[in-house]
């Protein structure tokens, strides 16, 4: 099983992930790519790159014949999936094999057996393996779900017996709720994975999501590397994963890896894998999936173990045995991951779109911090994949350690050009909640629906005004300087604030800002600010004779501000905000860019207030758009499969 060059099946962070490692070990590498990833950084750091089709998934990065006439092409003999695509799907594997590749991962039997969540279930039952309560008679139709859901009892969830990271799933509260859960549910699965079957699953009630990171080899070798606390989810999706868990014992903890080598060894597993439990209010735990593939949470173990899985998996692929015995595995310190996604958490998480300005990752790169990502500043962040641009990991020597360096982290790496779930990242490792490990994975959803003060739009300090206008005038102005500056006026506008203010020197070499706040308001407050630097986005400034500095991006009329830790878009004239603001009720407008998948109304048909009318999906997610008012449907500009921008408009009603 030996091999010198490995094609990467995957894009963006994780094909630079196994890159780095491949070539430290002397293997050199192909990338593959899509039109839409043409001018990616994973296709500039492979030592050779091919296009394999359009820019969504089915035409390139699930395209088995294009992977496959790529490795023929360059002379790759091994082929690494990463995560999410192809990875988990055993035709592929054997697709691999009968080409004569080496597969980097199980084998396509194991990936049968585990692949199918609703048969891994019936086999871990065999095994001894606890599994909670569910349905997982396959091919079952919708009819047999409805039925057997309405058995099982509510909450519950409805979930994709293929692929993972949250698609095809969906939580389920009352009978009501089931048939168009299903429906939903076996749509999406289709798109993200080509398989639409569904199996049903009793929901633990407030339960923690820890998973356990196995091992083997080709020698009946089999070991456990910890866990992972993945319990902070939004939508089912992982926001925060960590280890240790701060709820394992050292006691549960040996009792779940050796739980997690006896799910591994019924199947006889190769390779790298992640046996998924969920743990119950009384620290009971229940196999929920095994993920027959590298997660995306791997970062965290590495940092614990001071291993390099990929590394492990290419050895394992190669034939030699595990490296290390599980009493050789050792583990320091605490490590927290945050995931860094393109989306507005203050706006349902909706997915967002455009270009990078500023990511400058390499500032945070202190003691204890690794930033995994793919990105680079001139990117554009497209609708057709995962929204998910970078991992910031930090370790310490304890959670306390680890959290303050990761939020630390989060503030010297800030990402502009589009909106980000950085702030809402910073902020969650602060909550109460978080600190004290009383998360679970429900309850940002929860939080979204009492209006949790975590989730509310943050808004611009009286500093971040000042800054914004400061950067605007020293952009704009002929120069930076305060003497150069003739007095003018100004009118700032973010998210949903206004603030007028007069801008002018001053006898001491200082900008006075008097800002007047809202058109309506009397609130009136001036500042002195010396300016000392504006270089390549770094404004340098004194308020009060302290010096501080901020990132601020001028881009026409628009500044895109990093400051203390937090983001903002300020623009110069508010045009999308005066538009919205007189906008007809009856007009629906694209909320993402996407395609359009469901068109659920026609023309003449009446509508109710908060009826669904279509349905888009951008980042591999269901966005669907509803009425804003009671009437009739005068008119719609879009048909099912068609691509679309943010903010055309698609449907108006009388």
């Amino acid at each position: 099983m030996t091999f010198s060059k490995i094609l990467i099946a995957n894009r963006s962070e994780i094909a630079c992930r196994v890159m780095r490692t491949a070539h430290d070990l002397g293997y050199a590498t192909v990338a593959v790519f899509s039109d839409a990833d043409r001018h990616a950084l994973h296709v500039s750091q492979a030592n050779e790159a091919v296009c394999i089709g359009g820019s969504e998934a089915k035409d390139s990065y699930l395209n088995t014949s294009a992977i496959l006439l790529a490795a023929h092409q360059t002379g790759a003999d091994a082929i690494h999936p990463g995560y999410g695509f192809l990875s988990e799907n055993a035709g592929f594997a054997q697709a691999c094999l009968d080409a004569g590749l080496v597969f980097i991962g199980p084998t396509p039997q194991a990936m049968l057996a585990m692949g199918d969540k609703a048969r891994a279930k019936q086999r871990m039952l065999l095994a001894g393996v606890p599994c909670a309560p569910g349905f997982m008679e396959p091919n079952a139709d919708d009819a047999v779900l409805l039925t057997q859901g309405i058995a099982l009892g509510f909450p519950l969830l409805v979930k994709a017996t293929a692929g993972g990271g949250g698609r095809g799933m969906r939580y389920v509260a009352s009978q009501e709720e089931l048939p168009s859960a299903i429906e939903s549910a076996r749509r999406e699965a289709l798109s993200a994975f080509g398989n639409g079957a569904l199996m049903l699953e009793r929901l633990i009630d407030k339960g923690r999501h820890i998973e356990i990171q196995v091992f083997a080899d080709h020698h009946g070798n089999a070991v456990y590397l910890g866990e992972r606390d993945c319990t902070a989810q939004r939508r089912r999706q992982k926001v925060i994963e960590e280890t240790p868990s701060p709820i394992v014992s050292p006691t549960m903890r040996e009792r779940m890896g050796r739980d997690a080598v006896a799910a591994a060894l019924a199947v006889a597993y190769q390779g790298a894998g992640t046996v998924e439990f969920m743990v119950d209010a009384d620290l009971n735990h229940y196999f929920l999936e095994m993920n027959t593939r590298l997660q995306v949470e791997h970062t965290v173990t590495e940092m614990v173990t001071g291993l390099d899985l990929v590394k492990w998996q290419l050895r394992v692929a190669a034939g030699e045995p595990l490296p290390l015995k599980q009493n050789e595995i050792r583990f320091q310190g605490h490590a927290i991951q945050a995931r860094l996604y393109a989306e507005d958490p203050y706006v349902g998480f909706v997915p967002q779109t455009g270009k990078i300005r500023w990511w400058k990752p390499q500032a945070a790169l202190h003691a204890g911090i690794r930033i995994d990502h793919g990105v680079q500043e001139g990117d554009s962040i497209s609708p057709f994949y995962d929204p998910m641009v970078a991992k910031v990991i930090a370790h310490g020597r304890d959670r306390n350690d680890a959290i303050r360096r990761l939020r630390a982290a989060l503030r010297n790496a800030p990402l502009l050009g589009l909106r980000n779930n950085n702030r809402f990242l910073s902020d969650l490792l602060d909550h109460p909640t978080f600190r004290k490990a009383q998360m679970t994975t429900t309850l940002i959803d929860q939080w979204a629906s009492d209006g949790e003060a975590l989730l509310e739009k943050p808004l611009p300090s009286a500093k971040a005004w000042q800054v914004a206008a400061l950067a605007m005038v020293a952009q704009h102005g002929s120069s930076w300087r305060s003497d150069s500056v003739a007095a003018f006026d100004m009118q700032l506008h973010c998210e949903s604030e206004t603030r007028f203010l007069r801008v002018s020197p001053d006898a001491h070499g200082a900008v006075v800002m008097k800002f007047t706040g809202q058109a309506q308001s009397s609130e009136e407050f001036s500042m002195g600010v010396h300016v000392l630097s504006f270089e390549h986005g770094t404004l340098r400034f004194s308020i009060a004779g302290v010096v501080q500095s901020a990132v601020a991006l001028v881009w026409g009329l628009q500044v895109h501000l990093a400051l203390d830790g937090h983001q903002f878009i300020f623009s110069e004239h508010s045009a999308l905000a005066q538009k919205l603001s007189v906008q007809d009720p009856g007009k629906a407008y694209a909320t993402v860019a996407g395609k359009v998948t469901r068109v659920l109304v026609a023309v003449g048909d009446t509508v109710s207030e908060g009826q669904q009318l279509l349905c888009v999906e951008a980042m591999k997610m269901e966005m669907w758009l509803c009425a804003q008012v009671a009437g009739s449907v005068l008119a719609l500009h879009a048909e099912p499969g068609q691509q679309i921008d943010a903010g055309v408009l698609l449907v108006e009603i009388s």
